[in-house]
Order: structure tokens, then sequence, then C-alpha cells
């Protein structure tokens, strides 16, 4: 699947320029057997010149013929490559970086690449109910593999303690999956889906 970098992308985001744009498609909570809830995503991910991606996505339940139940649930965040900011960087808070991006070639952002041939990367995802992902990991061309390093609970929020995520690009679809740790248990199937580019 070919694609077309945007003119003001920073160097830095190539690695993860394939996730641009609008992805809508279908996915099953748990496991994903006969028996499991269906239901409908769209997913965005842009950016405005500065070192990230911007991500949301809004999920819907349905029913087995595909059309919308419910709200199901929404998320925010950033993903970025994982690496020490500097003054080139926004923040913290509303403090202004330099004009110039921390990393102005393809050859600076080489250095940034792990023992495995990817890049390391992190992302910040936030969800309704008072809980916060920090996520640290990899990207290998159209891969990605997520673990958290930590879950911000509020004090009223469900119990939620580890998650685990998997990007991959597979002719042109985002195919993603979601595990999750809560109640003191270990690592279960939470949720999956299969996303196409809808612009």
């Amino acid at each position: 699947m070919s694609f077309d970098l945007p003119t003001d992308l920073t160097p830095e985001l190539v690695p993860l320029s394939w996730l641009l744009g609008s992805w809508e498609g279908t996915g099953m909570l748990g496991e994903g057997t006969a028996e499991s809830e269906r239901f409908s995503q769209r997913v965005e991910f842009s950016q405005n010149g500065l070192p990230y991606l911007s991500y949301s996505a809004e999920s819907w339940l349905i029913d087995e013929q595909g059309v919308q139940l419910r709200p199901l649930s929404v998320e925010t965040g950033f993903w970025a490559l994982d690496r020490k900011l500097n003054d080139a960087d926004v923040g913290p808070g509303l403090r202004p970086a330099d004009m110039i991006p921390a990393l102005k070639t393809a050859d600076e952002v080489e250095q940034f690449r792990n023992d495995a041939g990817g890049f390391d990367i992190t992302a910040t995802i936030v969800h309704p109910g008072g809980i916060a992902e920090l996520y640290y990991g990899s990207i290998k061309g159209p891969q990605i593999q997520l673990s958290t390093d930590l879950v911000m609970r509020g004090q009223h929020s469900k119990e939620y303690t580890a998650a685990t995520r998997l990007f991959g690009l597979v002719e042109g679809d985002l195919y993603w999956r979601w595990d999750v740790a809560s109640n003191g248990g270990s690592l279960e199937a939470h949720a999956s889906a299969i996303l196409k580019k809808a612009s």
C-alpha cells in the first residue's frame, strides 16, 4: 500500500507515518468467539507539525447486522518516538519550543533505531472514568507492540492494572489487539478489530 507523506511532517514521525489518517471497521470484545459482543470503531491519527501523532478512537456496540446500538467508549492520546526531550520540544505546559525540529534529518532519526532494527516508541492514552495509560514499545515497519509502564487511576475508577496492544498493517488494513489485566488478574483478551483506511 502506497501513501503520501505530508510536506510538514517532522522527520522523526516518518516511522509512524503509515498510521496517519482515518480508519474505520468492526471488531469483537473478549476472545472474539461467536458469542462475543461486536463493535464498530473509527480511529484517527493526525499531526500538526510537532513530533508526535495525535490519536483518537470512538467505538459503538453493534448488532450482528452492524447497526449501532449505543456508544461504547472514547479514548485519546499521543504517540511519538521514545527519546529525551530538549529545547526544540514544546512544554511542559505552554512553554514554546525552538522553531526547528529536534531531529532535522533522516540520518538523525536513524540514530534512534534499536537493536531489533525498529524504533522505541511511547504512547499516552486517556480514557473516560479517570484512567490514563503510559505505554512503551516498538515499531518496526508496519508492526507495533506496546505494553503499559504505568496505569493511572482516579480514586473512583474501575480496577485496571496493565495492558498490551498490538497493531499491524496487513494488505492495507489496520489490525489491532488489546489485552487487559484487571481485578488482580493476568492479561486477558479485551478486544480486537480490523479497520480499513477511510481517508
